[in-house]
């Protein structure tokens, strides 16, 4: 992929983000919850497993 493609789709996609936080502020910060709950959820089954691993 060419470098004047990434600079594009990058601040193509920075526009986006942009205009989802300005227009609909609640639902964008509903929608980062959720995905660091999914993080946070993948950790903590991570670290479970090594837990259970060297237990």
């Amino acid at each position: 992929m060419s470098s004047n493609v990434k600079k594009i789709l990058i601040v193509g996609v920075i526009a986006l983000v942009l205009f989802f936080l300005i227009s609909k502020p609640t639902q964008s910060a509903d929608a980062v919850h959720h995905a660091l709950g999914w993080l946070k959820d993948g950790a903590e089954a991570i670290v479970t497993f090594f837990k259970s691993l060297f237990s």
